[in-house]
């Protein structure tokens, strides 16, 4: 940068983010009369560059923070001025100033993407008031506790426990098995959400995609659940359950080429085609419900499924412990048994495992094998289980498209590996 740029190009970021909120604050007061504003988009443009030209001058912290202080006390009096003259016009607006000389500052210290960006959110968050507070108003005492919640046993609980092995075999790392809890109670909590807002044909169909990237069995766990308490919506839920698991197929072929790549080949061919028999079922009843009568469904009541993750952890815990049980008394020829064992309640493990074996003494197409094992075992598992929760509906619909691929992705990679 030339030494025009170095002094301008900071002062241009500055003014630019004052007039972007500047903008959005003058076009949410744009009916109020002349002199009744706070600030509009001059003002918050040169409060912006007031902070820019503060930071760029260098003058040192206690000049910006004296000139932060002294902008709170016009910026307090100007709005107790027109509280005085009954004229409420909120504090948002006040708070925005200050934000905005902040930012300016920041500019003016070459922060130039943090503060753009800073701004680009501060703009959106002041358009989206009506959204925000039609959502506060829709919001249950149980569902924000489901939420705080969720954040304990995430944000709280989850850092702090070790990851390390302990027990037989180094098996138990308690940071891996809480977060497969942390993850089936987020997906409960989603699918309740995206349900809620969106109805049981969109809700259900966004929280098999993004469940699916993370757990199909904790989407196929709580749907199977949710069918027997409200079977108006089981064509619905075993579409949301179909796609998390076909959603399954192409998430292990990219984990496992990314680490890899010499398995991407031999794997293409079964987990394409497991995927599409997965996705097929849910597509036709996708098409079938559009053309129905419009689901009116019974509320949901819980919000977060804990209590299902904490057995689903348990679970998990007691497969970790018998796949390295399996792996120690067969050792090399036990890795398909392995895989199996895994496959009961989580794929990416094994996936991820063989995946790195590969590189070294394991061949690919035992990789390969292994994985689709486990993939196999674990729609089978699922099926089985949307059929014993979800009962005869959830068997037709869901159990029998996802055994279906499991026969067809075996004897597809007996064919395409080993022949």
């Amino acid at each position: 940068m030339t030494e025009f740029q170095q002094l301008f190009y900071p002062l241009g970021v500055a003014l630019a983010i004052g007039l972007l909120i500047g903008t959005e604050r003058g076009w949410q007061n744009r009916e109020t009369r002349e002199g009744g504003r706070i600030a509009g988009v001059r003002t918050f443009g040169l409060v912006g560059l007031l902070g820019g030209l503060l930071a760029v001058a260098d003058l040192g912290h206690w000049v910006i923070g004296l000139a932060f202080v002294a902008l709170a006390a016009v910026m307090t009096s100007v709005y107790a001025l027109n509280l005085r003259q009954g004229d409420d016009v909120g504090i948002t607006t006040l708070i925005a100033t200050l934000v905005t000389f902040s930012l300016g500052v920041l500019a003016g210290t070459g922060q130039f993407l943090l503060a753009g960006a800073t701004a680009v959110v501060v703009t959106l968050l002041l358009t989206h008031k009506p959204l925000l507070h039609h959502g506060l108003t829709r919001l249950e005492s149980k569902e924000l506790h489901a939420a705080l919640k969720l954040l304990l046993i995430s944000v709280v609980l989850l850092p702090i426990l070790p990851d390390q092995g302990y027990g037989p075999y180094q098996a138990l790392n308690p940071y891996e098995i809480w977060w497969m809890v942390v993850v089936i109670a987020a997906i409960s909590f989603v699918g309740y959400s995206a349900i809620k807002i969106g109805g049981p044909r969109k809700g259900a169909v966004f929280t098999g995609v993004f469940g699916g990237l993370a757990a199909s069995t904790a989407v196929t766990l709580h749907f199977s659940r949710l069918t027997r308490t409200h079977p108006e919506m089981g064509p619905m839920l075993a579409t949301g359950i179909l796609i998390a698991c076909g959603t399954m197929f192409p998430r292990m072929l990219l984990v496992a080429s990314a680490l890899s790549p010499v398995l991407f080949y031999p794997l293409m061919l079964p987990a394409l085609i497991m995927a599409v028999l997965t996705y097929v079922p849910a597509l036709i009843y996708w098409r079938h419900q559009a053309h129905a009568n419009p689901v009116q469904a019974t509320p949901l009541k819980n919000p977060l499924e804990l209590k299902t993750a904490l057995l689903f952890g348990a679970l998990l815990t007691a497969v970790m412990l018998l796949g390295q049980t399996l792996r120690d008394w067969f050792g090399d020829a036990g890795i398909l048994a392995l895989a199996a064992a895994s496959g009961v309640a989580d794929v990416d493990a094994i996936t991820l495992s063989l995946a790195r074996m590969s590189h070294d003494e394991l061949a690919a197409r035992i990789a390969v094998t292994g994985i689709v094992i486990a993939a196999s075992v674990n729609n089978v598992i699922k099926g089985s289980m949307a059929a014993s929760i979800g009962g005869k509906q959830m068997l037709t619909q869901v159990a029998l498209p996802l055994w279906f691929s499991a026969g067809v992705g075996l004897i597809t990679t007996w064919f395409w590996v080993w022949v």
